[in-house]
């Protein structure tokens, strides 16, 4: 999941075309499993720092993605106006995090320090990739860092601060 800048807001898919001539969307989800993203109403539609918020009436899977029917969406019309909005959902729907564990949205803006404290910038975005996740720090330059237990050391939300073993100059 990815942080829509707004402490309160996550933002959890895209609008990202139209399926059929009813008004129903194709949706990418960020959520895991992808279709999580159908058990959280309302969704904040996003655009150009507009917050819209919807209903989704009906959803499914199809093929890689989801589609979805949302209130007041009736036609084909309607659906095109909202492609391209990212969607997102209040941060107080989403499930409290154990003990240890964090929402991606959670390491967004965290300073990135080597073990010999050597900054390295701040957590711009994750990606993620068949063999592991990957944390995207932009400081100097951008860096691709492994989100595996050997790089990412320790993860303090409280202190803003990521630790990890990773050699400055690479």
């Amino acid at each position: 999941m990815v942080d829509s800048g707004q402490d309160q807001h996550i933002i959890v898919g895209r609008i990202a075309g139209l399926f059929g001539v009813r008004g129903w969307v194709k949706v990418f989800s960020h959520t895991q499993p992808l279709d999580n993203i159908l058990s959280y109403t309302p969704w904040l539609l996003l655009r150009d720092g507009h917050c819209t918020p919807v209903k989704p009436l009906a959803g499914r899977s199809h093929g890689k993605g989801i589609v979805a029917q949302l209130e007041g969406c009736d036609d084909r019309d309607a659906a095109a106006a909202l492609v391209g909005c990212d969607i997102a959902i209040e941060r107080s729907q989403l499930p409290r995090a154990g003990t240890g564990e964090f929402y991606w949205a959670d390491l967004i803006g965290l300073k990135v320090v080597t073990l010999d404290g050597v900054e390295l910038g701040v957590v711009d975005h994750l990606l993620e990739t068949g063999a592991n996740d990957v944390v995207v720090v932009q400081g100097e330059r951008e860096r691709l860092l492994p989100y595996v237990d050997q790089v990412i050391r320790e993860v303090d939300l409280d202190g803003g601060l990521m630790r990890v073993d990773w050699d400055p100059d690479f």
